[in-house]
């Protein structure tokens, strides 16, 4: 069975220098011990393209005490990716902690990965090939919560739009503006229910058009950095959401950004760890650019803004 870059088990002793990383994984943490095995586990699953895994840790122990979290590091280590666990205290937020993560990497494109995704086998390649086709500066996948799979909601599916031939192009997202109304797309296991109504076959994809993708987002390194990042945590209070939605706003409207289906990857449906959700990013970084017409989070489901 050809693995890929990712070494098989008869090669896991051999001294052999892994390839260059094209992707570097970026997964912020904070006590979620299980969750994050899981969500390495899945990497563990990945092949190509090479990669590295960048975790930046704010639990209040270190999360490598954990024998499973340990376990899955060695195993993605003995697979011949390299894994880098970095402290990363005091807490000053999500934003801080992403941008962080943006400074440790290196490879020519990153991965925010929350650390309670789990992505299925070969998630990785179709979301790179995507992207490599599309040639814009994200894509991603929806997380769904395949508990919700009996439930289904065309009501909140009802916005999507393919872009036509896969060709994405930048675009404006703003919360007064009809490209916010997208939104919901994301919730529950929608995504999964529009893989269904699209008929794709097993190697098929589609590129739509997104409000933003939370916990799953694959960016051109380059782009991201020249459009800022997350350099606004400095404006921000520790306690604080929607910073991803910012960052990718500023991508997509320099380079466009697109949702792909199917969805290879799968939220564990474990609480928030960002409970405090009064300040909202994008009201600080854009309060004069329009009126504001946040929605209710409490109405969001399973749309996610953070770790």
């Amino acid at each position: 069975m050809n693995s890929g870059t990712r070494r098989d088990s008869a090669r896991w002793a051999d001294p052999e220098s892994a390839p260059a990383p094209a992707v570097d994984v970026l997964i912020p943490t904070a006590g979620r011990a299980a969750e994050l095995a899981v969500t390495l586990a899945g990497l563990a699953a990945q092949q190509d393209p090479p990669f590295s895994v960048i975790l930046s840790d704010q639990s209040d122990e270190g999360i490598e005490r954990v024998p499973a979290v340990r376990a899955m590091m060695r195993v993605l280590e003995a697979q011949g990716r390299r894994v880098v666990l970095r402290r990363h205290l005091p807490r000053r937020g999500m934003a801080e902690q992403r941008q962080f993560l943006l400074d440790c990497a290196s490879a020519e494109r990153v991965l925010f990965l929350d650390d309670d995704v789990w992505l299925e086998p070969g998630a990785l390649g179709r979301l790179d090939t995507a992207m490599t086709e599309a040639g814009c500066g994200l894509v991603g996948y929806a997380v769904q919560g395949l508990s919700h799979l009996g439930d289904v909601r065309p009501g909140e599916t009802a916005r999507f739009e393919p872009w036509p031939h896969g060709r994405v192009a930048p675009e404006r997202v703003r919360p007064w503006l009809e490209s916010f109304e997208r939104w919901p797309l994301h919730n529950a296991a929608n995504p999964a229910h529009l893989a269904r109504e699209q008929h794709l076959g097993e190697n098929e994809r589609l590129l739509y058009r997104v409000a933003w993708i939370g916990a799953c987002a694959l960016f051109d390194r380059r782009t991201l950095n020249e459009a800022g990042g997350f350099d606004f945590w400095r404006r921000l209070p520790p306690q604080h959401a929607g910073e991803d939605r910012v960052a990718q706003w500023r991508v997509m409207e320099r380079a466009g950004g697109a949702g792909v289906l199917p969805s290879g990857a799968v939220h564990l449906e474990a609480p928030t760890t960002v409970t405090d959700r009064r300040v909202e990013a994008s009201d600080v970084v854009y309060p004069h650019d329009g009126p504001s017409a946040a929605p209710d989070p409490n109405r969001i489901g399973n749309e996610r803004r953070g770790s």
